[in-house]
């Protein structure tokens, strides 16, 4: 079996509260929201919304990460108008060295009358989502694996005990005949804790399924 991947920082800020920057560049009104997205589909949602909310603003450029920071390929940016290379990129370049990852910036654009050129425009940009960084809250991204456990009614206290034990997440029972007990454990865990109820398996006394897929 594989080392299991490192655990990465993810923004605590949920769509519906963003970490936001705002600075009035030359009579430009500039607003950074940064927010976790754990999907593309979170991250392109999220713009969509946006859009949608403030449809006169002049620009809405944006640049996510989503996955682990350090290994991810699911990156892209959008200069959304304005000169190619003047706004999404830079943006995503700041968010490669945060060491985030499941997060989406998007800098919102009020045109106020003075253009900032190429270099101006940059600068802004990134500048936005750097100081947005400063204000975000993280926290790890733990990696789990789901588990399916059998057991009889004798042992569900000493399973469980042994899931807690473990830092098993989502501990769910279902009662039938036997006891049915799912959990998320972290992935680290993972060799441990079966390890530890290794001998109720070889008496046939507990039924493991690991879904490694999910990992």
């Amino acid at each position: 079996m594989s080392n299991p991947p490192a655990a990465y920082r993810v923004p605590n800020h949920a769509v519906s509260h963003p970490c936001t920057f705002e600075e009035i560049i030359k009579g430009s009104r500039f607003t950074t929201r940064l927010v976790f997205t754990p999907s593309v589909e979170a991250a392109k949602s999220f713009i969509k919304q946006l859009n949608t909310d403030e449809p006169d603003a002049t620009h809405h450029c944006w640049a996510y990460i989503i996955g682990n920071p350090d290994s991810t390929t699911l990156i892209a940016c959008s200069d959304d108008g304005e000169p190619s290379g003047t706004a999404g990129m830079p943006m995503l370049n700041v968010l490669k060295h945060s060491g985030l990852g499941d997060v989406t910036a998007i800098v919102t654009r009020y045109y106020g009358g003075t253009k900032l050129g190429t270099g101006g425009l940059a600068r802004a940009y990134s500048g936005g989502v750097k100081m947005a960084l400063e204000k975000v809250s993280s926290h790890f991204k733990i990696y789990t694996t789901p588990v399916q456990l059998s057991t009889s009614y004798e042992l569900q206290n000493q399973v469980r005990y042994l899931l807690e034990e473990h830092q098993a997440q989502d501990i769910n029972e279902h009662f039938t005949d036997k006891v049915v007990i799912m959990a998320k454990l972290p992935t680290k865990q993972l060799d441990s804790f079966l390890a530890s109820v290794e001998a109720y398996e070889n008496k046939q006394q507990l039924t493991i399924k690991v879904d490694h897929d999910s990992a």
